[in-house]
């Protein structure tokens, strides 16, 4: 069996208390949970918080808190790599253990979504949940202080958009791994990772209050 971990600081500035705020009327961290629970994928689903109120709503939503994260590990500028490279270490899995970090603010994740990755993780470096950007990032604009704009890649002003490279980008939902990779801190988008595939509509950041109300009207939309 398989090992999830969610990350879940208390220290959110940009949204006060987001893994712990309700979100269509249940803690956000729940829905990750929720999810982690329905895949039947994982032994463990624990969750890294330095904080104890996360940790209470997390047990509470069927997680385990086996330890509390040091605060080196939970500032603004703590990047993932380490937090899960810490908990690998505390929980002491074997080297060959699939780990799935599973962020907390991720509502539309679904289920067979983290079976899908797992199945995919093979010998891969990393299988990576990804989307795929809505317009041609190779006609994307820069613009000045004083609001003039151009094109970065004006070489492509006249290229047909069926014609350019689809791109694509982290949909920031979750990363499987075995431990000894989480253990080593290897990159993630390094050699021998994957892409995983979701569909724009179930993909959304929460960073801002934009975000999370954007968030709440796709995850309405799919409920209904």
């Amino acid at each position: 069996m398989a090992v999830c971990v969610i990350p879940a600081r208390g220290g959110s500035k940009r949204i006060p208390r987001k893994n712990v705020a309700l979100f269509h009327g249940r803690p956000m961290i729940g829905w990750s949970i929720a999810a982690a629970r329905a895949s039947g994928l994982f032994s463990r689903i624990v969750v890294s918080t330095d904080d104890p109120q996360i940790a209470e709503v997390a047990c509470a939503e069927g997680a385990e808190v086996p330890f509390l994260r040091p605060a080196t590990l939970a500032d603004d500028f703590t990047p993932t790599l380490p937090v899960i490279a810490h908990a690998v270490t505390k929980l002491a899995l074997p080297p060959d253990t699939a780990l799935c970090c599973l962020y907390a603010t991720a509502p539309l994740v679904r289920a067979e979504d983290l079976v899908a990755g797992h199945a995919l993780l093979g010998d891969a470096g990393y299988v990576i949940a990804i989307t795929s950007f809505p317009f041609p990032i190779q006609r994307a604009l820069r613009r000045a202080a004083d609001g003039a704009v151009q094109m970065m890649q004006p070489e492509h002003m006249l290229t047909r958009s069926q014609d350019l490279e689809e791109a694509w980008h982290d949909a920031g939902q979750f990363y499987w791994a075995r431990a000894a990779t989480w253990a080593a801190g290897a990159a993630v988008f390094g050699p021998g990772a994957k892409g995983l595939p979701l569909p724009r509509h179930r993909v959304q950041d929460i960073d801002t209050p934009e975000d999370w109300a954007r968030a709440e009207a796709l995850f309405a939309a799919m409920k209904g």
